[in-house]
């Protein structure tokens, strides 16, 4: 299998900020947690006062270099089927595949199988296989 040596990238991958931008839920049963933009004239969010729940801002998102990269090193890539997977053969240092979620047991061994043919890394190549393997 390939590991992460060869990537381009050495730096931390940022996935995901520590900053959970949330209305106020907490007290108010009617708001759904989804952000929305305070457009109130007197709003204390809008207005960005003091102690009040941030808002998010273009600052918050990753660096250019490390966007969308995983913390292995790697840019996901989504499979379906054997012939998605050809697709990597060339890329198999930036990308990794990810097997999507309606796959059958019998589709994941066969583009398990390939993909370390191909030296092609899988996020989760042991998903619906490990427990077959029990049973």
């Amino acid at each position: 299998m390939a590991n992460n040596m060869g990537t381009l990238h050495s730096e931390s991958c940022v996935t995901s900020s520590s900053v959970i931008f949330e209305r106020r839920t907490d007290n108010l049963s009617v708001l759904k947690s989804n952000w929305r933009r305070p457009k109130g004239i007197d709003s204390r969010v809008r207005r960005k006062f003091k102690g009040c729940v941030l808002m998010p801002n273009i600052g918050y998102g990753s660096d250019k270099k490390t966007r969308h990269y995983l913390p292995n090193g790697f840019k996901k890539f989504v499979v379906h089927n054997v012939q998605e997977l050809e697709l990597l053969m060339m890329h198999n240092r930036t990308y990794c595949a990810e097997i999507a979620h309606n796959i059958s047991t019998r589709k994941r061994k066969d583009i398990v199988e390939r993909a370390a043919q191909l030296d092609v890394v899988v996020t989760n190549k042991l998903a619906r296989l490990r427990s077959q393997e029990d049973e």
